[in-house]
């Protein structure tokens, strides 16, 4: 699986430049006007979506039916894949972290509360939830539907449960319902637990797909 990985990271290697570019450039526009939090998962989950990228190589190179006569077997593919999406995570989280402390610093010429240290830290582990989990859901459907069609049907995907948070978040400001800074906490660090299962029934299911499919 090792090398699967590394091939997925050769080639994303390639649009590194152009990557860290517009997030650059993102960060000067959002950070100073939603705030570090909002960069940092954004910025995790841009760099999350690179995993279809690797679909878009793939299929343009025939790669897959290649790989399938090597002595790999199709569920280490599909697991180099998730490997390669963990990996894009974490990059975007840590690259938006930094981004975000230096334009708030800079813009500001002083941390506010919204991106204070301890904010920026809670924002770590969120976002990398955030793209995980959304990453996880492209991958089986990028198996089922090829690269470019499970773009639309992501984004369609995601707009229902972005939907019901902010519906479930209106519900409790209506209700002035707060969370304890306990609760706030744990949820914290439950959130990338959370995505680690989601990412496995995901994960299960692209495996599934993909012993289907026809290459």
């Amino acid at each position: 699986m090792k090398s699967l990985l590394l091939k997925d990271l050769y080639n994303i290697s390639h649009n590194a430049k152009s990557m860290l570019f517009i997030l650059a450039m993102i960060a000067l526009i959002i950070v100073p006007t939603s705030g570090a939090p909002t960069y940092t998962i954004s910025c995790s989950i841009l760099c999350a979506m690179m995993i279809m990228t690797t679909f878009t190589f793939d299929e343009a190179s025939g790669w897959t039916a290649y790989a399938l006569i090597l002595p790999v077997t199709r569920r280490a593919v599909v697991r180099a894949k998730y490997a390669a999406l963990a990996v894009f995570c974490t990059a975007g989280s840590l690259f938006g972290l930094a981004v975000s402390a230096l334009v708030s610093l800079c813009a500001v010429g002083r941390m506010t509360e919204l991106n204070s240290p301890l904010v920026l830290l809670a924002m770590l582990p969120v976002g990398w939830a955030v793209a995980f989990a959304m990453g996880s859901m492209a991958i089986p459907l990028a198996y089922k539907y090829g690269a470019e069609h499970a773009r639309v049907l992501l984004f369609a995907a995601f707009m229902a449960p972005a939907m019901l948070v902010i519906a479930v978040i209106g519900v409790m400001a209506v209700l002035e319902v707060s969370l304890s800074g306990a609760a706030v906490t744990a949820l914290v660090c439950a959130s990338p637990l959370a995505a680690l299962a989601w990412g496995y029934v995901m994960y299960r299911a692209a495996c599934r797909v993909f012993e289907k499919k026809e290459v």
